[in-house]
């Protein structure tokens, strides 16, 4: 079967040794089962995120994303960029939109984009690797690839708000988006009832204020735990982060036993296509989850 191809924008976080390295190697042996081929944009560079909005302005922060955008173009064309990471997600989209709309703001972008020996020219398509296994791959072929069902885990399906909000995914609805549910209920576990599926974690309020953030934190854990959820999943980075690595934080500061793991839809999928607990990235997670371990050592 000839495989589907993409340009693909890793993100920092996603880097060898980063935080968000686990989901890399996830992704990586998902892509590979359903026939999908990720080609790394070559020489890429940081969206700029949540820092670029920060006092730089509007060009620098569309040049950091446009930059990507014409390395692509040159490099990958006719390929769709796809991210696994919200924020860069909505930065590329911001870019493409906004440069779309002006034809004065691409001016300028190119302007700047010259001293880099780099042009910009068509409108690309920047997608979220949840889009790509909806609209590209579908569940029902998401499904046909099981080999190992996660029978018995039940799982909170953890949006969070830069996946939902202001793009999300075609066809969902903002306050209540399935396909995370619908996701988890392809590989044969449980979707549990989940009222903090698109609340926000606190974000880099962790760092300036942490006790607001860890308030978010603590919401999301307890009502994964009050839905009698194994796990939670989340197709975000910065989620992952913070209500895992939180947790130990809160349990100190408040005298709760939060010990709730938190996963990639990407590790459900590729530990469900017959990966091992080492290729789903398992080994990487600061609170075990073990039912998802004995799952891969069967």
């Amino acid at each position: 079967m000839t495989k589907k191809q993409y340009a693909f924008y890793p993100g920092c976080s996603s880097q060898k040794g980063a935080s968000a390295s686990n989901y890399l190697t996830s992704f990586g042996v998902m892509c590979d089962k359903l026939d999908i081929q990720l080609n790394e944009i070559p020489d890429w560079n940081c969206c700029g995120a949540s820092i670029g909005y920060a006092e730089g302005g509007e060009l620098p922060r569309l040049v950091l994303n446009a930059r990507n955008l014409a390395i692509s173009e040159q490099a990958l064309p006719g390929q769709d960029i796809v991210s696994g990471c919200p924020a860069c997600w909505l930065s590329i989209r911001e870019t493409v939109e906004r440069l779309h709309e002006s034809s004065s703001l691409l001016a300028e972008t190119n302007e700047a984009l010259k001293e880099a020996g780099l042009n910009l020219k068509s409108q690309l398509r920047g997608r979220h690797m949840t889009e790509v296994l909806i609209e590209d791959i579908g569940y029902d072929a998401m499904k046909a690839a099981v080999v190992k069902p996660l029978d018995g885990v039940k799982i909170a399906g953890y949006v969070g708000c830069q996946a939902n909000r202001p793009y999300g995914i075609a066809g969902e609805s903002f306050e209540n988006p399935q396909y995370l549910d619908m996701m988890i209920e392809t590989v044969g576990a449980k979707a549990v009832p989940y009222d903090q599926k698109v609340s926000c974690c606190g974000g880099a309020l962790a760092f300036s204020e942490p006790e607001k953030a860890q308030k978010q934190i603590r919401d999301i854990v307890e009502s994964a735990y009050d839905s009698s959820a194994d796990l939670i999943v989340t197709p975000c980075p910065l989620c992952q982060a913070n209500v895992e690595i939180y947790q130990s934080e809160i349990n100190k500061k408040q005298g709760t036993k939060f010990n709730m793991p938190v996963v990639y839809y990407t590790q459900l999928l590729t530990l469900a296509y017959g990966g091992s607990a080492k290729e789903s990235g398992l080994d990487g997670q600061l609170i075990r989850a073990e039912k998802l371990e004995k799952i891969a050592g069967k």
